[in-house]
């Protein structure tokens, strides 16, 4: 008999290559700068490095508890209360992921149920909903105010209904930069309060906030705080994005839930990092000068393109920064994208790939998280735009 291989039926029918795998080939094909994936490249502090090199060294080579390295938990536990005056219990409340998207995935296995709602703010990352039809849920997706970015709570509000079981936001916005104001929190938190809606709050870029902008964390306002999961990142913040290492902030009774699945999807995160990062966070410097850090590579990849014929959108944080190409092209935007690699030699994201339906608003997305010599080389080349 000749071997054949049985089919299954996919649970994500609709997934196929991710748009930031296409763009990086496509880069890697056509010897393009790439801005689109969203990455450094350069090194991160050596001190981090010699943190985690003398853990192995130690002997912090076997599991540690399944919860994550307790001194890492009470440091995350310790600047959330710092930055953000809510007091997470580090024994409880507080688990160390592999990465922020297992963090959002066993966040949503726990907490949805066959059946329920989950809203999603578009345009978003492209995880949030394979997660929910992973976990059996229909996501209802809400479009952000087209052009700004900004919640439009008038439409969340229809959204919510008795099938509805969780929200998530994600601030600061990947793809936009858009950073949530005290005022949408404070109103998410009325909207909410009458009702039983979780949230799951993705902050991976919560370091990365502009022009004296402060981060509006979920943790800072009690009725979100009560029933949100807050999720972070050590990759994005640390520029180890390869070390997939992050947070999940949770009240006990959430985070019990969220650990019953964490326990078997992933059961402990890799030891010598979690020691390294432990200490490495015992100085609070490196994330509190990130905004500064991050804001020059902005600015000075801004003033680059003032003298091209592509306009640039507010980016009040995140390392994206998001363009009109209207006075470019007409073509559409994955059609621009895959042109500007391989005609101009420069690779980005087009903003109708975070959205369900494909909305087009000619927009796309570079990433400046990169040395000063790889933004001088793509500005040169989009002088030719």
């Amino acid at each position: 008999m000749t071997p054949s291989t049985p089919a299954i039926t996919s649970r994500l029918p609709q997934v196929g290559t991710t748009i930031f795998t296409t763009m990086s080939a496509l880069a890697v094909q056509c010897r393009a700068v790439n801005l689109g994936q969203g990455f450094p490249d350069f090194g991160c502090d050596p001190r981090l490095v010699d943190a985690v090199a003398e853990a192995m060294r130690q002997g912090h080579n076997q599991y540690p508890p399944m919860t994550g390295v307790a001194a890492l938990r009470e440091a995350v536990a310790g600047k959330i209360a710092a930055l953000y005056g809510h007091g997470y219990d580090a024994q409880a409340e507080i688990t160390i992921t592999a990465g922020a998207t297992q963090a959002l995935l066993t966040a949503m296995l726990a907490a949805v149920q066959p059946g329920d709602e989950v809203i999603v703010l578009d345009p978003c990352y492209d995880s949030y909903v394979p997660a929910i039809e992973l976990a059996g849920a229909t996501a209802v997706r809400v479009p952000l105010t087209p052009g700004s970015f900004r919640p439009d709570f008038d439409r969340i509000g229809a959204a919510i209904g008795p099938r509805t079981r969780l929200i998530v936001i994600n601030s600061p916005h990947n793809p936009s930069g858009t950073v949530w104001s005290e005022a949408e929190m404070l109103r998410l938190q009325e909207l909410l309060a009458p009702t039983n809606v979780l949230v799951l709050s993705d902050e991976v870029y919560e370091h990365m906030v502009y022009d004296g902008l402060a981060h509006c964390s979920v943790s800072r306002y009690p009725g979100l705080a009560a029933r949100s999961f807050v999720v972070s990142s050590f990759g994005k913040t640390f520029h180890v994005t390869g070390w997939k290492v992050g947070t999940v902030a949770a009240p006990a009774a959430l985070t019990a839930e969220f650990r019953k699945v964490h326990q078997f999807n992933v059961f402990t995160v890799n030891t010598p990092m979690q020691v390294g990062l432990a200490r490495y966070l015992q100085d609070p410097a490196p994330y509190l000068g990130l905004p500064a850090f991050y804001q020059t590579k902005r600015d000075f990849f801004r003033a680059g393109l003032q003298s091209s014929r592509l306009r640039l959108l507010d980016c009040q944080g995140t390392y994206f920064q998001s363009v009109d190409i209207s006075a470019v092209t007409t073509l559409p935007e994955v059609d621009f994208c895959e042109w500007l690699t391989r005609e101009i030699g420069v690779a980005a994201i087009p903003t109708s790939a975070f959205y369900g339906d494909g909305f087009e608003q000619g927009i796309v997305r570079f990433c400046f998280a990169k040395q000063e010599a790889t933004l001088v080389q793509a500005l040169e080349r989009l002088q030719k735009l």
